[in-house]
């Protein structure tokens, strides 16, 4: 009789199916000692638990817990390009604490939720690198997270990103309960430049113009101007909040000025704002997009936040006192304009 040739090995394992559970357990040991630093005194658990646990901080005598969750959309597509991941990581943390912050809220716990269609430990590890340094900047704690492997549901070598904060507030100390009210004064503060809204509008006008990323601006390059961080101000908000009675405010993010700004405005208010691009550090990026793309300015400011990463609200007698510590943390500020009261039931914002 012939001799049988062997059976072929047909059966399936994780790692045949797409999914690396060894390269897993090499990001979680590659990232352990940068986690650590974020870790706050409340915190009761360590990386690798099944869940977190954490105690509320002590410094807010009556608690009131906020939480947020949010992304940096396609600005992933111009880290992947320029192979410069560790900044989306501190854009996942400022997207979040920035809403956070916006009611008075302390940042003290962070998750985050990490999916690619393979596993790159190398690219993963920078990415929550940067996500640590953004949370260490912002005094709260990485607690956790998930990193997901869906094979053959992304195109190759990509991933996305959503993050998760917790925060708490003092419920007297609450900020914008109920919005800012006519006679109140509005101070935009400076971004850092594009932060992480807008980057659809960008691609498209960077792939229908044909422009490198290498193209200079200035003395950086484009895609590293579009990298530059999202700014973090939690400390500077919570410092400012000590000293100035803030009214509300407003984290300019998707949906630029028209979208957020009435989000901190009382119903049945207006205001009027005297806006010039040329009055902001990030000025030459937007003025570029506005050039390059024939971008209105009306679509400008509903879409990037034009050098303006928020807004405060205080009062007449706190404009002054507002401005100059703002100053003293080195930050652009200018008054934007005075709230006034308006017929409609809705607040309304014009920008001329």
């Amino acid at each position: 009789m012939p001799n049988k040739s062997p059976k072929k090995n047909t059966s399936l394992d994780y790692k045949s199916s797409g999914v690396d559970v060894e390269a897993g357990y090499k990001l979680v040991n590659s990232i352990k000692p940068f986690v650590e630093k974020t870790k706050r005194k409340e915190i009761m658990s360590g990386l690798g638990s099944f869940s977190a646990m954490s105690k509320l901080p002590s410094n807010i005598k009556n608690p009131v817990l906020v939480t947020c969750t949010d992304g940096v959309g396609t600005k992933i597509e111009i880290a992947r390009k320029m192979n410069n991941f560790g900044s989306v990581g501190k854009d996942l943390v400022a997207m979040c604490v920035n809403d956070l912050v916006t009611c008075g809220a302390e940042p003290f716990l962070f998750l985050d939720y990490y999916v690619t269609d393979s596993l790159k430990v190398k690219t993963a590890a920078s990415v929550i690198e940067g996500i640590a340094k953004g949370c260490e900047e912002a005094n709260c704690s990485l607690v956790g997270g998930e990193t997901a492997e869906h094979p053959n549901s992304f195109p190759e070598n990509s991933f996305d990103l959503a993050g998760f904060a917790v925060g708490a507030v003092d419920e007297k100390k609450i900020i914008g309960k109920n919005g800012c009210i006519a006679g109140d004064y509005l101070i935009g503060i400076e971004s850092s430049g594009v932060h992480s809204n807008g980057f659809s509008l960008i691609r498209k006008l960077i792939e229908d113009k044909n422009i490198p990323l290498s193209a200079s601006l200035g003395n950086m390059s484009l895609g590293e101007v579009l990298l530059i961080p999202t700014k973090i101000y939690v400390k500077q908000i919570l410092e400012l909040a000590k000293k100035i009675e803030i009214q509300s405010i407003s984290h300019i993010t998707g949906g630029g000025f028209f979208e957020n700004i009435p989000r901190m405005m009382a119903n049945e208010t207006e205001i009027k704002i005297e806006f010039n691009f040329n009055d902001w550090p990030s000025k030459k990026i937007f003025n570029w997009i506005k050039s390059e793309g024939d971008v209105s300015d009306h679509n400008m400011l509903s879409t990037f936040n034009c050098g303006i990463g928020m807004v405060i609200a205080v009062k007449e007698k706190d404009v002054d006192a507002a401005s100059s510590l703002l100053d003293s943390m080195k930050l652009t500020n200018k008054v934007l304009g005075e709230v006034s009261k308006n017929k409609g039931n809705k607040a309304s914002i014009e920008i001329v």
